[in-house]
């Protein structure tokens, strides 16, 4: 006996029983699949199955972190909502040329050119200052989310920079510490502004970064998000291997020069690490001249 007919028999029992039942249409025993014999409680079908599974997909959401806005100010970082200023304007400038190029409007097709990499020659010539206010600055368009990578794994630096404590990022999966990216993304409270850290450092960074796994991550990055600009913070070009593994993954790479300090043949050399790089363009940092205390100069090289 079935479950529909289990039921129909024992509503007939209550009626003979003078149970008052109200009206009720009756069951369509010919169209309703029989239950397997013996089961009480039906598993739930795939569909629901899958429609439960998305349904979590969705509601999983990247770690909400809120930057330290005094922090970034003193360190000469761009604050939404402070007066306008020299550097702000500055970065107009120096991403506009490289909105252009991710929005396929150059002279020829750029592979990944949503990926932009920041690098210098050496130490401390101001890439990642630049590197966070570009990244700020492309996050103010109205088209464009922007995703910063803080890809200098060996002296990570954007966080902190951020009032932000370390967390779990790149390096982490890469070694599949984490199961998704979704779970290592901070979204900030700098509206379509999330941050990848770097994560938990490896003696194997150059092999991680060149590996067939980071060439899946970059293409996802690349490809499944088209409104969405990815900058990437790099260590220095010259004495490391990081970025000149990086660099060849790039669709945009920006080289930061110290105004004053970082000689000629050193660019050269710092050029020649990137030379296949589709494009290539250059910011002089710390530059101070007749156009005042406070400038940056932009060059196409």
């Amino acid at each position: 006996m079935n479950t529909i007919e289990q039921a129909a028999k024992r509503l007939e029992q209550l009626r003979r029983a003078g149970v008052a039942l109200p009206d009720a249409p009756a069951p369509a025993a010919e169209t309703a699949s029989p239950a397997p014999s013996g089961s009480e409680n039906e598993p739930a079908s795939a569909d629901t199955q899958h429609a439960n599974s998305s349904s979590e997909l969705q509601e999983r959401r990247s770690r909400q972190v809120q930057l330290n806005l005094v922090t970034m100010a003193k360190a000469g970082l761009l604050v939404p909502g402070a007066p306008r200023s020299k550097v702000e304007d500055e970065f107009r400038i120096i991403k506009r040329p490289l909105l252009e190029n991710a929005k396929g409007q150059s002279a020829a097709p750029i592979h990944r050119a949503n990926l932009i990499m920041v690098s210098s020659a050496l130490p401390d010539e101001g890439k990642t200052f630049c590197a966070v206010n570009l990244a700020i600055s492309m996050a103010m368009e109205m088209d464009y989310s922007v995703l910063l990578v803080e890809a200098d794994v060996l002296r990570p630096s954007v966080l902190e920079r951020l009032g932000l404590p370390p967390a779990k990022g790149l390096m982490d999966v890469l070694t599949d510490q984490v199961d998704d990216l979704a779970d290592v993304l901070l979204k900030t409270d700098i509206p379509k502004l999330t941050l990848l850290p770097a994560g938990t450092a490896s003696s194997r960074s150059t092999e991680l970064l060149a590996s067939t796994a980071m060439d899946r991550l970059l293409d996802e990055l690349a490809h499944n998000y088209n409104d969405r600009i990815i900058v990437f913070d790099t260590p220095p070009l010259l004495p490391t291997t990081e970025s000149r593994v990086l660099a060849t993954k790039m669709g945009q790479v920006v080289m930061v020069i110290e105004a004053g300090q970082t000689t000629h043949d050193t660019v050269r050399q710092a050029f020649a690490t990137v030379e296949n790089c589709p494009v290539v363009m250059s910011v002089l940092n710390k530059y101070r001249g007749p156009k005042g205390a406070s400038a940056y100069g932009y060059y196409a090289a």
